[in-house]
């Protein structure tokens, strides 16, 4: 079943399409077998075929209708094999209620309009040229004929025709609405991608006059003190050396964001492990904290975007080890199956009240949940005053 909320403008409209045609085909078929129920001299001549054909195409438009009504769109080869069924039950109940003498040739107009429908006039008309055929099928043989003469010929090619002027209308209105619907859906498109250009420059204005001038000027100041500080400190300089690239690289982050192409290349596929010690071994240098990374594999492959959304995830739980926790050990663990991918992050630090923080879980651990919830995961977050925090989640890596 298709979510609501996954439901394109595109495919609202098809999936409204789909359900008018299965109640046109419910309305079809209740309408044969009023007809028949009013005259049943109709079926005199074939009266078990006769109730075959009507009982098995009206139970075929109830379950056509069932699956409509539970929006599932239909692939082009069951629309394909739909309208086959549409033709054969209809020259079905053609043939068995007067032939070509039946109150039912309106009937093929149905087909012809479902094939518009789907594929325009390059499907409205095959399937009235179809149609003719297989009424022309049943006038020669005449097996259906019941005491009397087939119709004239002439009447004949004016039903001909008629079905084909209809198919050629039907398709020539339907390619029309088609091409109609893509317009609005561009125009949608650009205004939404209008919309968005402008937020940007809204927010690249507001970001530039206050955080970025906020960087810039911490960098001013990381640079003064650097120069003031003797060289015979080298660890320091070091540390403030790489706390200025770092804001650099902060800077350069949010701009190449702010410009629509932020592709965060600063994490190369393939390196999870070697970035996760990385990121812990700052904890272990600076805050003597004692770390552990496992994986299970060791050599650990994951899709590139899981890998990727992965290490943000847990970089970001290390961020708050070293700005909240005041741990003293520090564990990263990541075990993988066929099927899963279940991970954790554990400190025996201060912790939290995670019932006070619901609702108001802040923009790091809620881009956290969003970024597993992204790639259809789970995320739980265990915490209390005292006893540490402990981040663990499971992600699904076959579709």
């Amino acid at each position: 079943m298709v979510g609501a909320d996954k439901i394109t403008p595109e495919m609202g409209w098809l999936l409204q399409r789909e359900r008018l045609v299965a109640w046109l085909r419910v309305a079809f078929a209740v309408l044969a077998i009023l007809v028949v129920q009013l005259n049943p001299s109709r079926t005199a001549r074939f009266p078990i075929l006769s109730l075959v054909s009507l009982g098995l195409f009206f139970l075929y438009s109830l379950v056509l209708l069932y699956r409509a009504r539970q929006s599932k769109l239909i692939s082009k080869y069951t629309a394909l094999a739909t309208t086959v069924l549409d033709l054969v039950g209809i020259a079905l109940i053609v043939f068995s209620t007067g032939g070509t003498r039946t109150p039912f040739f309106f009937y093929y107009s149905f087909p012809v309009l479902t094939a518009s429908l789907r594929w325009g006039i390059k499907g409205s008309i095959p399937v009235a040229f179809a149609g003719v055929a297989i009424y022309a099928m049943i006038r020669i043989t005449l097996a259906a004929e019941a005491m009397a003469a087939p119709i004239g010929i002439d009447t004949f090619i004016v039903r001909s025709l008629y079905l084909i002027l209809l198919a050629c209308v039907f398709g020539f209105v339907s390619d029309f609405e088609q091409k109609q619907n893509q317009r609005i859906l561009a125009f949608s498109k650009t205004a939404a991608e209008a919309a968005a250009s402008e937020e940007r420059r809204r927010l690249t204005t507001e970001l530039h006059d206050g955080i970025l001038q906020t960087l810039a000027t911490l960098i001013l100041r990381f640079e003064g003190i650097r120069k003031h500080v003797s060289s015979a400190q080298t660890e320091l300089v070091r540390e403030i050396q790489e706390m200025e690239d770092y804001v650099r690289d902060s800077m350069k982050e949010i701009r190449q964001f702010l410009a629509g192409n932020w592709t965060t290349n600063a994490f190369v596929p393939g390196t999870l492990r070697e970035r996760l010690i990385e990121d812990m071994r700052v904890l272990r240098d600076r805050f003597g904290c004692r770390v552990i990374v496992e994986t299970d594999p060791e050599d650990l492959e994951l899709p590139e975007d899981v890998e990727k959304e992965i290490y943000y995830v847990l970089r970001e739980g290390i961020k708050n080890i070293i700005k909240h926790s005041h741990a003293s050990k520090a564990e990263i663990h990541l075990r993988k199956n066929d099927a899963q991918l279940f991970g954790s992050l554990t400190d025996d630090g201060v912790g939290f009240d995670t019932s006070a923080r619901k609702g108001d879980g802040g923009f790091g651990l809620n881009g956290m949940q969003d970024r597993i919830k992204k790639r259809g995961g789970e995320l739980a977050i265990e915490s209390s005053p005292g006893l540490g925090t402990k981040i663990s989640f499971a992600i699904p890596l076959s579709e």
